[in-house]
């Protein structure tokens, strides 16, 4: 035990004491937790991101694999007799490190493909490329699995990837360890998504990356577009305003000549989006 009072890492019993008797007794149920780590945050006991870490904590205990796991359809996936000159065009367009390696279709997962495999053909003694050399185990969960569960179990193995299926056993999704720890600490922005100070990402000339804080009209003075940001000043409001509830992963909007992809969701907010120019508008967009 340290010399402030915490053990393993968890919360300092003393500060933990002291809370509870700030503010009478202990809670009885997550309801009244909640409501006593609001309470700590008015007082300035905590900060913001303290508490919004803590809620997160809490409702990766109630939510499962299903509610944030990417669809089948939006897997980004190498299939197996693929060569591999027609591999590196995927992994360097979608810059991900691991890669669903599919049979006949994306129902049947056979293993996980790592980026950095692939250097070891481009070295000086170059080798015959056969991707069943690299094709690593994959991990498969059901939808239902807890997401605290899952971690543990990432933690355990080492994993950084689960294939979901389903009741059958055919790939429905896929989850990863980033999408478990971004429902505690928020968005974590991978290191080739944007450089400091940038909100919208140029792909193409039809696609773009954008965060989901995005001000209106930031949005309007990049896209030329004329949306108004009385009712919400930013995309992430749009998008929700559009749709009509909290949107998740995979969930698409069209508004005016775009449309809208998440990318990135919790249970609290949405952190990333695709942003195509629909066909009809190509000729008048940037």
């Amino acid at each position: 035990m340290s010399s402030d009072g915490t053990t393993n890492g968890s919360m300092p019993r003393s500060w933990l004491k002291k809370m509870l008797q700030a503010f009478g007794n202990e809670p009885e149920n997550r309801e009244q937790l909640i409501q006593l780590l609001r309470d700590a945050k008015r007082r300035a006991l905590l900060d913001t991101e303290a508490l919004s870490m803590m809620e997160g904590v809490l409702q990766v205990s109630e939510l499962r694999v299903r509610d944030i796991m990417i669809p089948r359809a939006h897997m980004v996936v190498i299939e197996r007799d693929a060569p591999l000159e027609a591999i590196l065009p995927i992994v360097i367009d979608s810059a991900h490190s691991r890669f669903p390696v599919i049979g006949d279709d994306k129902g049947e997962v056979e293993g996980i493909l790592l980026a950095k495999d692939l250097l070891t053909y481009f070295g000086e003694q170059k080798r015959r490329f056969d991707i069943r050399d690299v094709l690593r185990a994959a991990v498969f969960v059901p939808a239902s699995k807890r997401l605290n569960v899952l971690l543990n179990e990432f933690r355990a193995s080492r994993s950084h990837m689960a294939i979901v299926v389903d009741e059958y056993g055919a790939a429905d999704g896929l989850v990863t360890i980033e999408d478990v720890l971004e429902q505690i600490v928020g968005e974590i922005e991978d290191e080739h998504d944007f450089d400091e100070g940038t909100t919208i990402l140029k792909r193409s000339e039809t696609e773009f990356t954008a965060k989901a804080g995005t001000s209106i009209d930031e949005f309007n003075d990049y896209f030329e577009s004329d949306f108004p940001d009385e009712e919400f000043d930013t995309i992430a409001g749009l998008v929700t305003q559009s749709l009509g509830h909290l949107p998740k992963r995979g969930e698409v909007a069209e508004i005016d000549r775009f449309r809208f992809e998440v990318l990135r969701a919790d249970s609290r907010r949405i952190h990333l989006l695709n942003i195509r120019l629909l066909p009809r508008q190509l000729d008048s967009a940037l």
